[in-house]
């Protein structure tokens, strides 16, 4: 029998098989945040096309510094809630569930339609150039450091999207903490210079990835689902490392998981790529050695190697990203031994909207 087609738990929630739509951001929202109904059709394939479960992309929590990039999804108002209510209902409709990932953009933000300046832990801007498929900025804006007043405005952000994200019926929310996104900077000694109680060790740059998640489940409830993406690398720097490698990883880990975390969501290049300081173990590795904390998985995964995979993480569900938006029915692609294709990444240009993955799929398929 197939290791990627048995049954699942994620928290409360039942699978029947161990494929995730990971998150993807499609900047195919209204300019106020409210997501549309191409969005609705677009998650709703994903349900039609078996995947179980689906993580939509991260949206902001705030009307200050938290949205990334234009036509970004938000969660901070009635009309924004009252929209991902339907694109929930539709997914529901199709026989799935569906998590809302939380992000702030600290200092990775393209465009805000609340703040000229992106706010950051310090004034460090990010490595390499501003991804232009999510925008037209040239450079990165050096950003404005934060004050304890922003970093509590943060977290009543991050709590209020999550309340609204429950009253939305998404079925449990992930807090984006990779991909050189706010909290990921936090753990980041790239950005996180600090002195203070924010920055310094790995005490200090934990300390609000504790906080937040402790607030959330407080927020949301002992049974809600509640996760956390996390990841070394960001968009534009695959080579960064956490200082502290492979027993860090696992000091972080534990402490979110007794803060509440239900499940950890890891990312890297490759899932099993060897990428921790002074360790022959990858992130997922550690991650599958830390009791009481599930698992997804992320990370070159194929069809290629995916049954591999299963069977090495047992317990882990598996995420895929660019698999997933070649084919939104892959689960009944792999099951039926169908043809997979590469991603063609023409699909996402110039911009990586809905719309021109359409357009694309009219011109080629």
């Amino acid at each position: 029998m197939s290791e990627v087609f048995k049954h699942a738990k994620l928290g409360n929630i039942e699978l029947s098989n161990r494929l995730v739509v990971a998150p993807m951001s499609r900047i195919s929202a209204e300019h106020e945040g409210e997501p549309t109904e191409l969005m609705e059709d677009y998650y709703r394939r994903f349900a039609e096309g078996g995947f179980d479960l689906i993580i939509g992309e991260g949206v902001y929590v705030d009307r200050k510094a938290s949205q990334a990039y234009q036509y970004q999804p938000g969660l901070t108002d009635d009309e924004q809630q009252a929209a991902w209510k339907k694109v929930v209902g539709g997914v529901h409709q199709a026989g799935s569930a569906m998590i809302c990932q939380l992000m702030h953009s600290g200092a990775q933000m393209q465009y805000n339609r609340f703040c000229e300046h992106p706010m950051g832990l310090s004034d460090v801007v990010p490595k390499g150039k501003p991804l232009s498929i999510y925008g037209n900025l040239e450079d990165w804006v050096k950003p404005e450091p934060m004050d304890d007043g922003h970093i509590n405005q943060i977290m009543n952000g991050f709590v209020g999207a999550a309340k609204r994200a429950k009253a939305a019926g998404f079925d449990g929310i992930e807090l984006q903490g990779a991909d050189g996104y706010l909290l990921n900077q936090f753990l980041s000694t790239h950005f996180n210079t600090r002195k203070d109680q924010w920055g310094g060790n790995l005490e200090g740059r934990l300390r609000f990835l504790i906080m937040i998640t402790r607030a959330v489940r407080d927020a949301c409830g002992e049974d809600y689902v509640i996760g956390m993406r996390l990841s070394q690398i960001t968009p534009t720097d695959d080579d960064y490392q956490w200082p502290e490698g492979e027993d860090g990883l696992r000091y972080v880990l534990e402490h979110l998981r007794d803060a509440g975390l239900s499940y950890v969501h890891t990312h890297d290049v490759a899932v099993n790529r060897k990428s921790l300081k002074d360790s022959d173990k990858s992130i997922a590795e550690v991650a599958s050695e830390v009791e009481g904390l599930q698992l997804i998985i992320n990370g070159g995964v194929s069809e290629n190697n995916i049954e591999d995979i299963a069977a090495q993480y047992q317990d882990a569900l598996i995420s895929m990203g660019r698999k997933a938006l070649v084919h939104q029915d892959l689960p009944k692609r792999l099951k039926e031994g169908l043809d997979i294709y590469e991603l063609d990444p023409t699909m996402l240009e110039p911009k990586a909207t809905i719309q021109h993955e359409l357009n694309w799929r009219k011109i080629n398929l």
